[in-house]
């Protein structure tokens, strides 16, 4: 899941919306680490559980990343009171299925399932115009 992170986060820009899916312990927190070291942003990238959302800055000249955990949330209204700066940051929301909704033109939707023997199936859905272009093509 890490090392999926960093080749996304290298193909990711300023105004990115990625919605991160899936079980508790399916990865989510650990592909966020590698978006942020794809991203050159500043660590270390853990889970915003009980803060919500972090901002890291980078330290390569390129956009922070804003890294939600919607959990708690139990609205979108929730999480647009967070006032996440969408156009000048990269943001990743974990448990952000239904929460987004409406925020961006563009949504990355990433599912991931963990089977019983550790490994993960990643389901890649962009949606938008960012990535009618084929961008993912490259992870």
């Amino acid at each position: 899941m890490h090392a999926l992170g960093v080749r996304l986060g290298g193909l990711l820009r300023a105004g990115d919306l990625l919605v991160l899916t899936g079980p508790l312990g399916a990865g989510k927190t650990t592909l966020a680490t590698g978006l942020g070291e794809g991203l050159g942003v500043r660590g270390p990238v853990s889970s915003p559980t009980f803060v919500l959302a972090r901002t890291h800055p980078s330290l390569v000249g390129g956009p922070p990343l804003v890294h939600v955990d919607a959990y708690r949330l139990s609205s979108p209204a929730e999480l647009d009171d967070l006032d996440l700066d969408l156009e000048a940051s990269v943001v990743v929301v974990e448990w952000g299925a239904g929460m987004v909704d409406g925020m961006a033109d563009s949504v990355l939707e990433v599912r991931i399932a963990r089977a019983d023997d550790d490994t993960r199936r990643v389901e890649l859905e962009p949606t938008g115009p960012r990535w009618a272009a084929g961008v993912l093509l490259g992870a």
